[in-house]
C-alpha cells in the first residue's frame, strides 16, 4: 500500500528506520539503485545514451550520485556529474564517483552557467538530484541561477525544430528529430514544496518523478503537480510495519488497492445477488443524467437498475434504453416536484443503493422535495412519534424520528444538483445517514462549506478530510488527484490528472459507478474508492482508443468501463 506522507512525517519515519538499523547511508544507496534502474530503463535502446546528474548540496544530491555511479557502471551510458556546491572527500559516495574516473563540473568554477547549460541541452536523460523534500521556497542566489539556466537550456534544446521539405502541408514529411532531454526527478522536482505543492518561478518541470518510501502532498496537489510528470514510488526496503509508517491513514490509489475492492462475483449468482439500485435524477433541461448514470451502474455489475425521473424524461428516455426499469415521479414543468419524496421512500426498501441529485436544476419545488425526503420529522410527526409526553421537546423528537427515518435509507450517493440544493440548507449534514457518499466537484465543494473555490483547491487534502469527519459522510473531492476521504480518517488519493474527464456528463458516468458497485454490496468507503479509480482508468483509456484526451466524452468513459474492470480482474 503506498503511502501519502508530510516532509515531517517522512522525517520521522527516516528516523525510526534508522534506529531499526537501517542507516541513512543505506537508504541512500537503496535509493539511488532504484533511480539507477528506472534511469536505465529510460535510455535504453540508445547507444552510448548521455546522461547529465545534477547534484544538490543534501541528501537528494547523495540520492544522485548514488544513481551516476550506478549507471556508469552497469550500462554504457556516459554519465556526467554537476555539483551546485562541492562535496568533503569523505563523503564516501562521492568519492565512489570521483574513484571511477567521472567527469565532475563544479558550479563555483561555472561563472556564466556555459558548462552546465551544455550539460543539460547535449544530454539525453538529466536526473534532477538539487533539492529534495526539504527545500526552502523561494529560491535565492546560487540555486535560482541554477534552476533558471538549466530551464533555459531546456527550453532552448526542446525549441529545436528538425529541418525537412514538406510537400503537402496536411502530411509533412517525417523527419527524425534531434533527442529531447528527458528529466527524471528524484524524490520531487527541485523547486516544488513537498508538503504545500507550492513552485517556486524557476522549478524543474520533470518528466517523471521517482519517490522515495511515499508520496507527499505536494506530488498530488496543484500547481506543483502539474511539474511531476508520471509519477512512481520506490519503497527502497524500509517495512511497512514500522511504526510511524504503518500509522499513515491516507494512501495513493494503485491498480492492486483498486482490484481488492471491486465486489466479489461468485458464478452461482443471479441478478438479485448484485443489488437493486434507484437512480433519481434528470429533469426537462437535463435528460441526458440519469442515462449516463444508469448505464453506469450497469456495466460495472449492478443486477437492476431503477430510474426514477419526471414523466418527460422517461419519456425521452425509455425508447432508447432497454435495461433500466422506470419509476415515473411527480414533477412540475418538468423538475421533480415536492410530491415525489412520497414515492421515493417507498420504493427504498426495494433497493440496495440509492443515488440522488444528476440533471436535477436547482428549482424550488426540487429543494422542498429533498427536504421533505429527509425530514419526515415534521412537528406532527415528532407528536406522533412521542416516547413520553412532555419529556422530549419537539426539536428532540423531531432529530429522533428523522435519524430513525434515515436509518432505513440504502447506501446512498449524493451528487450534482443535489448537492448544490443541500448546500442552500442549514446544517445540512445532519440531515443525512451516516456514511453517505458526496461526489462535489471543487466549485459544489466551496457551496457545501462556504468557502471559496480558491481556499478548496489550496487545500484539498486536509478540507476533504476534515469535513468527512465533521459530516459524518465520506467525500469524493473530484479533480485531477481526485481524493476519497472516510469520516474514520482513511483518506485515498488517486494517482490520475487528464483532462480527458473534463467534459459534461463525466460526472454522471461516476456516480453511476460508485452507485454500482454499493448496490453489489461494497461498503461506502470501497466503492468510493474503486469507483474513482475505474472512472479515471476509463477516461484515460478512452483517451487513448480516440487518440486524444480533448475528444472523449461521457458515452466513451462509459464504453472503456468494461475494459478498465477487465485490467483490475
Amino acid at each position: 500500500m503506498i503511502k501519502v506522507v508530510s516532509v515531517a512525517q517522512m522525517r520521522e519515519i527516516e528516523a525510526a528506520a534508522d534506529a531499526s538499523g537501517m542507516s541513512y547511508d543505506t537508504m541512500m544507496e537503496n535509493a539511488g539503485h532504484a533511480a539507477a534502474a528506472r534511469a536505465m530503463k529510460i535510455v535504453a535502446g540508445l547507444p552510448d545514451a548521455r546522461v547529465t546528474v545534477l547534484v544538490g548540496p543534501g541528501n537528494n544530491g547523495g540520492d544522485g550520485l548514488v544513481a551516476g555511479r550506478i549507471i556508469a557502471q552497469e550500462s554504457s551510458a556516459v554519465v556526467r556529474f554537476y555539483l551546485l556546491k562541492r562535496r568533503d572527500e569523505s563523503d564516501a559516495h562521492f568519492k565512489a564517483v570521483t574513484d571511477a574516473d567521472l567527469f565532475v563540473a563544479y558550479a563555483e568554477d561555472d561563472q556564466q552557467y556555459r558548462v552546465l547549460r551544455n550539460m543539460v541541452a547535449s544530454a539525453d536523460l538529466v536526473i534532477d538530484a538539487l533539492f529534495g523534500i526539504g527545500a526552502k521556497l523561494p529560491f535565492k542566489d546560487d540555486a535560482a541561477k541554477v534552476l533558471r539556466n538549466v530551464n533555459q537550456a531546456l527550453n532552448e534544446r526542446r525549441s529545436e525544430k528538425p529541418q525537412g521539405v514538406t510537400i503537402n502541408p496536411a502530411f509533412p514529411d517525417k523527419v527524425s528529430a534531434p533527442p529531447v532531454p528527458y528529466m527524471l526527478s528524484l524524490d520531487c522536482p527541485s523547486g516544488l514544496d513537498c508538503d504545500s505543492g507550492e513552485l517556486d518561478k524557476n522549478a524543474i518541470k520533470a518528466d517523471e518523478t521517482i519517490t522515495f518510501i511515499a508520496a507527499k502532498p505536494g506530488l498530488v496537489t496543484f500547481p506543483g503537480a502539474g511539474n511531476v510528470g508520471k509519477l512512481s514510488v520506490a519503497g527502497i526496503d524500509i517495512p511497512e510495519d514500522l511504526p510511524p509508517l504503518k500509522a499513515i491513514n491516507v494512501t495513493l490509489v494503485d491498480a492492486q488497492m483498486a482490484s481488492m475492492l471491486l465486489p466479489v462475483r461468485p458464478l452461482d449468482s443471479h441478478k438479485g445477488t448484485y443489488g437493486k439500485a434507484l437512480i433519481v435524477a434528470g429533469s426537462v433541461n437535463y435528460i441526458g443524467a440519469p442515462s449516463l448514470a444508469a448505464q453506469a451502474a450497469y456495466r460495472v455489475g449492478a443486477g437492476l437498475v431503477t430510474v426514477g425521473a419526471p414523466q418527460p424524461v422517461v419519456a425521452a428516455l425509455a425508447a432508447q434504453l432497454a435495461e433500466p426499469t422506470w419509476l415515473l415521479l411527480p414533477h412540475d414543468m418538468g423538475v421533480l416536484s415536492e410530491k415525489a419524496a412520497d414515492l421515493i421512500r417507498e420504493e427504498l426498501p426495494n433497493c440496495q443503493a440509492l443515488l440522488l441529485g444528476p440533471g436535477w436544476g436547482r428549482e424550488n419545488t426540487t429543494r422542498m422535495m429533498l427536504t421533505e425526503l429527509f425530514s419526515v420529522a415534521s412537528e406532527a410527526q415528532a407528536r406522533r412519534n412521542r416516547r413520553a409526553i412532555g419529556f422530549l421537546s419537539i426539536k428532540q423528537e423531531a432529530s429522533e424520528a428523522a435519524e430513525k427515518a434515515n436509518s432505513n435509507f440504502p447506501p446512498l450517493v449524493i451528487d450534482a444538483d443535489g448537492l448544490n440544493l443541500l448546500s442552500e440548507l442549514d446544517e445540512w449534514w445532519k440531515l443525512l445517514p451516516p456514511n453517505t457518499i458526496l461526489t462535489p466537484h471543487p466549485g459544489e465543494m466551496a457551496r457545501l462549506t462556504k468557502l471559496d473555490n480558491q481556499a478548496v483547491q489550496s487545500k484539498r487534502l486536509e478540507i476533504a478530510s476534515s469535513k468527512a469527519a465533521e459530516w459524518k459522510a465520506v467525500v469524493v473531492l473530484k479533480g485531477a488527484h481526485t481524493i476519497i476521504a472516510a469520516p474514520d480518517g482513511r483518506t485515498a488519493i488517486l494517482p490520475f490528472k487528464t483532462d480527458a474527464l473534463a467534459k459534461a456528463g463525466t460526472g454522471d458516468v461516476l456516480a453511476g459507478t460508485i452507485t454500482g458497485f454499493l448496490a453489489q454490496g461494497s461498503a461506502a468507503y470501497d466503492a468510493a474508492v474503486a469507483g474513482t479509480y475505474v472512472h479515471a482508468l476509463a477516461g484515460q483509456l478512452a483517451a487513448e482508443w480516440l487518440g486524444s484526451t480533448r475528444s472523449v466524452m461521457a458515452r466513451d468513459v462509459i464504453d472503456s468501463l468494461s475494459e478498465a474492470l477487465g485490467m483490475l480482474a
